[in-house]
This record gives structure tokens, C-alpha cells and sequence, in this order.
């Protein structure tokens, strides 16, 4: 027994000080005082955990909705994380795949405080839910890298960059009846797909969207980086939120919907009264708005391993 706890106790030893020794040499190689790091290319693999919030027709803080600056709510912000793994020539530009999941929210009921002035969203009385799923491949760019490569001087620990790119997304609006999550897109609650209204198509639940970002970086060691970093997604849906432009002859539903899909229409198309049995909807009237495609976004912190 003592002689297998010998030799135990060697082996870890042996690998505690190649651990050690490996260590040291990929400091010195990766993390040289000056002029710059000792090597051109660069990989880093990592997660990050943040929030993901959207900006769509429903919901917001007051105003008519989609307007960035004046129309998120925190409060509607979920949990969102990711992993990536990207690669960069000299620190200054590189290129980054990342796999990110969350959930996005809005619903007209936050308005009631403000109802006054914004009394139609609030009246509408519509919310939704939506899982999201995205893959992504963006390049980063962090100009005090280039500028410090370009003039040999030591690499500053702090660095500001930019994203950009394109990405392939899944989303699934749902909306609540009683304590039930239902599926908006087979209702279809504004007519798509109906020979009624021609000009509606179906709209697809995965499609292309195109990240842009700002983040700020920070070595913490010669193998670790921490950032920080928010990213819109612009998107080429309105539907992100099932909610678009007006609604339609109710009774259009009965072409296409029997049984209970019929009544999930019906009861989804228009929730006004939910709120207000005396509130009455006129056919054609504006239940969203075509003119701004939905969006959402992520704030994420990120933890990296460079190699």
C-alpha cells in the first residue's frame, strides 16, 4: 500500500512540475513585455452569460414602439449564454464562431402605468414568448491592437472592438391562454397564408440575421480574457412577435380553422377584451407596424482561454 501511495505521489509531482514548466513557457511566448506578444496568430475559446431583450411591436415604454433608446424595457430582459471559439492574426482582427441561447419577451401590459399616453398599444393587450437559438460568424476588430503592432509598443490590457457579421437564427412566438403556452405561427393570426390576403406569405421560424456589436476587452492574464459586449441583431422579420400590420375579417378564420385551433385564433388574433369587453375591433385596423422589422440583442459577459 505504501509503495502504490509512492508512487502516486511521483506522478503527480512529475505532472504538477510539467504542468508548472509548460506553464511558464506558454507565458513567455504568449505574453512578452515588449514590444508584443511573441506570436501572429491567436485562438481563444470561451462562454459568456448575460441577457437577451428585444425590441418588437408589442410592449416597450411609451412612444409608437421599435424606437431603440426609447422603447426597451429591462425589466423584459432574459437569461442569454453562448459559447464561441474564434481565431485573430496579431490581436487586431479576427474571426469569431459563437453558438448563442436565450429567451426574448414583450407584452402591451407593461404600459398600464402609462396608458394615457400611449392608450392604444395598451389596449391591445397582446404579449408573446420566444425561445432563441443562433449560430454566428462575425469578425472583430480592436483598433488599439493595430495602431500598438504598427508601432511596437506594448500591448495595452484594455481594448475597445467592434463586431460584425452574419448569423442563422430559430425563434418560436407563443402567446398565453390560461396557464397554456400556444404556438402563434400555425394560427395564423394576421391572415398569412390565407387566399384571403394574398399579400401575407408564412413567415419561416429560422432565417438569417446580421450582428453588430461593441465590446470591450480585458486580459487578465497571458491565457485568459474577460469582455464585455452588447450586440444587435438586425433582423429581415416583422414576426419575431407574431404582430405586424392589421387585423383582419374574423370570420376568415372559419375558412381554414376548425375545433380548438379555430378557437385559439380567435381568441389570439384580438385580446381587447380581456381587458375591456366594451373594446370593439374594427377589420383592417393597425394591430402592429410593417414599416420597422423587429430586433433583439444580448449584453453578455465573456469569459475567454487564449492558446
Amino acid at each position: 500500500m505504501r509503495k502504490i501511495c509512492f508512487i502516486l505521489y511521483i506522478i503527480v509531482l512529475i505532472t504538477d512540475l510539467s504542468f508548472q514548466s509548460f506553464a511558464q513557457s506558454s507565458i513567455q511566448y504568449n505574453y512578452a513585455d515588449d514590444p508584443y506578444f511573441a506570436t501572429n496568430y491567436t485562438f481563444e475559446l470561451g462562454a459568456s452569460v448575460g441577457m437577451m431583450n428585444c425590441l418588437t411591436d408589442l410592449g416597450g415604454r411609451k412612444g409608437n414602439g421599435k424606437n431603440f433608446t426609447r422603447d426597451i424595457n429591462l425589466k423584459n430582459s432574459q437569461f442569454a449564454g453562448s459559447i464561441y471559439f474564434s481565431g485573430a492574426y496579431r490581436y487586431f482582427i479576427g474571426v469569431r464562431i459563437e453558438g448563442t441561447f436565450g429567451r426574448v419577451k414583450a407584452g402591451d401590459n407593461v404600459l398600464k402605468r402609462i396608458s394615457a399616453s400611449s392608450p392604444y398599444r395598451y389596449e391591445r393587450n397582446l404579449s408573446f414568448r420566444s425561445t432563441i437559438n443562433e449560430m454566428t460568424l462575425v469578425t472583430e476588430i480592436q483598433p488599439l491592437y493595430f495602431k500598438h503592432f504598427k508601432k511596437g509598443q506594448k500591448l495595452p490590457r484594455y481594448s475597445p472592438y467592434l463586431v460584425a457579421g452574419i448569423g442563422y437564427f430559430s425563434f418560436n412566438p407563443k402567446a398565453k391562454i390560461k396557464k397554456s403556452w400556444v404556438e402563434l405561427k400555425p394560427l395564423s393570426t394576421e391572415g398569412e397564408g390565407f387566399s384571403e390576403y394574398p399579400d401575407r406569405k408564412p413567415y419561416k421560424l429560422k432565417q438569417i440575421n446580421f450582428p453588430l456589436g461593441l465590446g470591450v476587452k480585458y486580459k487578465v492574464s497571458p491565457s485568459i480574457n474577460v469582455s464585455l459586449e452588447c450586440v444587435s441583431r438586425v433582423l429581415n422579420t416583422d414576426y419575431l412577435d407574431d404582430v405586424s400590420t392589421n387585423y383582419i375579417d374574423r370570420e376568415v378564420f372559419s375558412n381554414h380553422f376548425t375545433g380548438t385551433r379555430l378557437t385559439q385564433a380567435l381568441q389570439l388574433n384580438d385580446r381587447k377584451h380581456e381587458l375591456d369587453p366594451s373594446l370593439t375591433t374594427a377589420v383592417n385596423e393597425q394591430r402592429g407596424n410593417p414599416n420597422k422589422n423587429d430586433s433583439y440583442f444580448t449584453i453578455n459577459f465573456k469569459l475567454g482561454y487564449l492558446f
